[in-house]
């Protein structure tokens, strides 16, 4: 997230699929640096591609668009549409026990990150992995087990 223009605007690249599900969410809650969050209402939107110029309610100037650069959006979970089969919401794999298809314990998962090939999850144990976040290399998730199993070489 970041200013655009002078008038309060804010640009937001959507990470939903498709980028345009992000709509469907009125209500966001904006993560400031110091992990608080607060409240906001979508009032207007441009849409440009993955990017998106949105007008939020109570910010009528850059000063207070350009507060929030960098802020994550944040949905509440029960606004959310449930996973289907194969599917996961990220925040629910943080903390799983990531073993190869060896057996090797590799780590656990710390967070994701975006990058243009799709999303990897990294993963910390001994040593750090970046790992894709799909198949084929994500083989397996036991969400009750907290466990997932990937085809990923330990020494790699």
């Amino acid at each position: 997230m970041a200013a655009h223009g002078v008038r309060g605007w804010v640009k937001v690249e959507s990470y939903t699929d498709p980028p345009q599900a992000l709509l469907q969410h009125r209500q966001w809650r904006l993560r400031r640096s110091d992990g608080t969050a607060e409240p906001y209402t979508v009032r207007e939107v441009q849409w440009s591609g993955r990017t998106l110029r949105v007008a939020l309610a109570g910010i009528g100037d850059r000063d207070g668009a350009e507060a929030l650069r960098g802020c994550p959006i944040l949905i509440e979970r029960a606004a959310l549409p449930a996973p289907g089969a194969h599917e996961y919401y990220r925040d629910d794999l943080l903390g799983f026990t990531v073993r190869n298809a060896e057996g090797v314990l590799l780590g656990t998962v710390q967070h994701f990150l975006n990058v243009p090939a799709g999303a990897v999850m990294v993963v910390r144990g001994e040593r750090e992995y970046v790992l894709p976040a799909a198949p084929p290399h994500m083989r397996r998730v036991d969400l009750e087990g907290r466990a997932i199993e990937v085809d990923w070489p330990a020494d790699f």
